[in-house]
């Protein structure tokens, strides 16, 4: 009697099992997002604006690809290393971290503005993620001097 082929059923069964619940683990792996902090410092002229906000990241990794906004015909990504603005193409959200976007480091930045805002107004704005897809935030008009408690 050949019991070769039972054996081979079992050993493969045992594998699919194996395999499906390997899946689900990488469930983790999903960024898990949120904004906060998020405003818009008053601009003294209507031609340019910036913009601030934190994204913290419970889950994997995570990458934010681009942000549009009524207000602007142009929403640009910046980062500021030793005094000097640079534009970026994207910016990576760390796993299990956050990405800062504070005076003095990364920033968006609103250009061919519709308006000029105005403090107290709310600009809506679209964060788009590779992964997570689209946020919206609304991104409060604070004084020109606004400074955040959390020290962006």
């Amino acid at each position: 009697m050949n019991h070769r082929p039972v054996h081979l059923a079992v050993l493969t069964a045992a594998g699919l099992v194996l395999a499906g619940c390997g899946t689900g683990s990488s469930a983790s792996s999903e960024p898990e997002l949120k904004v906060t902090g998020a405003y818009m410092p008053a601009p003294p002229t209507g031609d340019l604006a910036a913009g601030f906000f934190v994204v913290s990241n419970s889950g994997g990794a995570d990458t934010l690809t681009s942000v549009t906004s009524r207000l602007a015909g142009d929403v640009t990504l910046h980062s500021t290393k030793d005094g000097v603005m640079e534009e970026e193409k994207s910016f990576t959200v760390p796993p299990d971290g956050r990405l800062d976007f504070e005076t003095g480091g990364n920033h968006l930045m609103f250009e061919k503005l519709s308006h000029k805002p105005e403090q107290g107004e709310k600009v809506s704005v679209q964060l788009h993620f590779a992964k997570s897809g689209t946020v919206t935030v609304e991104m409060p008009v604070k004084s020109p001097t606004y400074t955040p408690e959390t020290g962006h």
